[in-house]
């Protein structure tokens, strides 16, 4: 019997949490892939004898590998049309699996957002620090900071995530209800149940990259908001559906649709029984692992006209 390969014994132990580092980097499903696999690559050639801590080279080489990305891609950055949103992460059932990484690593959508208002430094320093208990020695060999330079980059950043009320805790008993309530009312085109749902302060994110159509800039207060889901729905040429299945959308409740023909997530974040904020992800190049994942799970088609077979057709959204 072949024995196995001590390199990928690790490096395969290892996949998830390092997945989880990765993608809090990039908020990138295809960049955290990539960054995985040029990281084994690395480990492979790596004599192992060397490596007192095999977890924490490997922790050191994605995040070099993710500052890498970080400092080349924000031109792209600087370019992208319309509001950004990371990759979304689907699950079928609420947190608390085991079955994948994003279940139980802290993926969520507003967590995301805040860390890529932070530079890559700043981004790593912390979560270096608050997730994997580096030094502050260890993170500026990384960074190329002092030590005290390292502790003052991540006490802005524990400022900058500080002071927000955090979303309800997930429940599908809690959640379904009102998600099943927004789908409805925007749906319906109903002002007065949407601004029931909407907290006063309500966020509506977009993502459609420039590829299909979504709008270009957030959408902030609870009007503004009611307004704009009661005007798709004035639009609507197609009879409304029942609302999709429950998902949840790193974390969050939501659920998955075709809108005018375009594949596209809704996640909801709930506080205090209102929802706080929507994002809603239609960029085709974020959702091409969502294809993926469905075909292989659920389709013996691919495409888009297999995913209409399971999911309800409405209008431009």
């Amino acid at each position: 019997m072949r024995q196995a390969d001590p390199h990928s014994q690790i490096f395969e132990g290892e996949r998830r949490r390092l997945a989880g580092l990765a993608y809090r980097m990039t908020g990138s499903v295809a960049e955290t892939d990539d960054i995985l696999q040029d990281a084994a690559l690395k480990f492979r050639d790596a004599d192992l004898s060397g490596i007192d801590r095999p977890a924490r080279w490997l922790s050191t080489v994605v995040m070099r590998l993710c500052l890498d990305h970080l400092r080349s891609a924000r031109v792209r950055r600087e370019t992208y049309v319309g509001a950004w949103l990371p990759d979304p992460l689907i699950a079928d059932h609420a947190p608390g699996a085991e079955e994948e990484w994003i279940l139980t690593e802290d993926v969520g959508i507003a967590l995301i957002l805040t860390l890529d208002s932070l530079t890559p430094e700043m981004r790593a320093a912390f979560i270096l620090r608050d997730a994997f208990d580096y030094s502050f020695e260890e993170i500026g060999l990384l960074v190329d900071k002092t030590p005290t330079a390292c502790r003052q980059l991540v006490s802005r950043a524990r400022r900058r995530l500080a002071g927000a009320e955090p979303a309800d805790p997930p429940s599908s008993e809690t959640d379904h209800p009102l998600v099943t309530a927004f789908w409805e009312a925007s749906r319906q085109g109903d002002m007065d149940r949407l601004l029931a749902l909407f907290a006063e302060d309500i966020e509506v994110h977009t993502d459609g990259g420039g590829r299909v159509k979504a709008a270009i800039n957030v959408l902030n207060g609870s009007r503004n908001a009611a307004r704009l889901f009661a005007g798709l729905a004035r639009k609507r040429t197609l009879p409304v559906g029942p609302c999709p299945p429950l998902r949840w959308i790193n974390g969050s409740p939501g659920f998955v649709s075709i809108e005018g023909g375009v594949l596209q997530t809704t996640a909801l974040s709930i506080r205090r029984g209102r929802i706080e904020a929507i994002w809603i992800m239609r960029n085709p190049d974020k959702l091409k692992h969502l294809r993926l994942q469905m075909s292989a799970r659920r389709f013996r088609r691919t495409g888009v006209d297999a995913l209409a077979d399971a999911f309800p057709t409405t209008d431009v959204i």
